[in-house]
């Protein structure tokens, strides 16, 4: 087997499921840390790169029939990169940061609840070490570490003559991620499995909405007394979670410069229920965003090969089972993704990938036309499409 082509084509296998992950509908999941470096041969690696994805859905119903035929998604862009040294001849440490959650909408005319912009984002810090145990023709490695998570979260509501309303949000929470691997890079096999842990979050921020707003929403008699277009600052909090998971990898060389890999993840989204937006002074709710989710199953399989000492490629099929139970529109994808690097003269390595993401058409059926409910009455979209790129560079010494 040749050993270089397949240690040429190991250095590319992150690339492609970055790609090929990026325009999952699975909740809210964007981006993961790319603990992988931890794996790399030399005293000092560093890549980073990013990954831009633009995804169409259009829809076929709504509450607000002037949105009919409209797109509401954005594209968006996930930066990563990672940093790994080594302590010892078997413990070795990596820094990563990555946007690992994200959602973000523009709506051409106000939704039923009066949306007209919704975005949030966390992004993950993160220091995760490994030791490694001769075992065997291989090595054990014992995986861990800790993250810290920054929230950030902005919507604006339109109310037609009585005023817009603005909702900021931010937040920080820790969490850890701790796992297990073999590995025989001889002949590059490596099965892992990693665990990360949840966050709960009571984002701190500030709603600014007109007093007829905060009147219907909460019944308080300050509210309701002040002039109806007023607009009234109101400390609020955000109350919501995001899920723990687990992540087993596996690969292996196949033939003399060919690897075959796969992964499978669980992502517990039942966590996340609802985002409730409450006043901070007095605990009273003022909006809810419903979701309700169940489990999240990510499936990706692949095989590459190594052209040359410097040039290797990668394809790769994923499907992701959408969350939704009818609260909204999160639906089943399958991504092909192509990835590709080559080696320069410098030392370091270019590489590059692309994903193609099909969107299954989705309803909301828990709604329905009650004039009670103010979030997202009865809508559906058609099935759509995602385009990611990705582009990142590695170097070690």
């Amino acid at each position: 087997m040749n050993i270089s082509r397949l240690k040429a084509l190991l250095g590319a296998t992150a690339l492609t499921i970055v790609a090929a992950g990026a325009a999952q509908a699975g909740g809210f999941a964007r981006g993961t840390a790319d603990t992988d470096i931890l794996y790399e041969e030399g005293n000092f690696n560093m890549r980073a790169g990013v990954t831009y994805v633009n995804p169409t859905r259009e829809y076929t119903r709504n509450g607000n029939p002037a949105l009919v035929g409209t797109s509401y998604t954005d594209s968006y862009a996930i930066p990563s990169a990672a940093v790994k040294f080594n302590i010892m001849n078997n413990l070795r440490c990596a820094g990563t940061i990555v946007e690992n959650n994200g959602g973000s909408a523009h709506y051409a005319f106000p939704t039923a609840s009066g949306k007209i912009l919704e975005e949030f984002d966390t992004t993950e810090t993160a220091l995760t070490c490994g030791m490694n145990f001769e075992v065997g023709k291989g090595r054990l490695w014992l995986l861990g570490g800790g993250y810290m998570e920054k929230f950030d979260y902005d919507r604006q509501n339109f109310y037609g003559a009585l005023g817009n309303a603005t909702l900021n949000l931010e937040g920080q929470e820790f969490g850890y991620r701790v796992g297990v691997a073999y590995d025989i890079p001889e002949i590059a096999l490596r099965g892992q499995i990693m665990y990360r842990s949840g966050t709960d979050y009571g984002a701190e921020g500030m709603l600014r909405a007109p007093a007829a707003v905060l009147c219907a929403a909460t019944g308080i008699p300050g509210f309701c007394l002040a002039p109806p277009t007023m607009q009234i600052p109101v400390p609020a909090l955000g109350i919501g979670s995001l899920p723990q998971s687990v992540d087993l990898k596996f690969q292996t060389g196949v033939a003399p410069g060919w690897l075959a890999f796969g992964a499978v993840k669980w992502t517990d989204w039942t966590a996340t229920t609802t985002l409730d937006v409450r006043a901070a002074a007095t605990g009273t709710q003022i909006t809810s965003d419903k979701y309700f989710w169940k489990d999240g199953w990510t499936v990706t399989g692949g095989i590459g090969h190594a052209f040359t000492d410097q040039i290797s490629g990668l394809a790769s099929i994923t499907w992701d089972r959408g969350v939704s139970t009818g609260w909204d529109l999160s639906s089943d994808t399958w991504t092909l993704g192509l990835g590709a690097s080559a080696k320069d003269k410098l030392g370091g390595e270019i590489r590059g990938g692309v994903g193609l993401t099909y969107i299954s058409a989705a309803a909301e059926t828990k709604y329905g036309p009650n004039p009670n409910i103010t979030d997202g009455t009865d809508s559906a979209v058609k099935a759509g499409y995602a385009f990611a790129f990705n582009l990142g560079y590695s170097i070690k010494w």
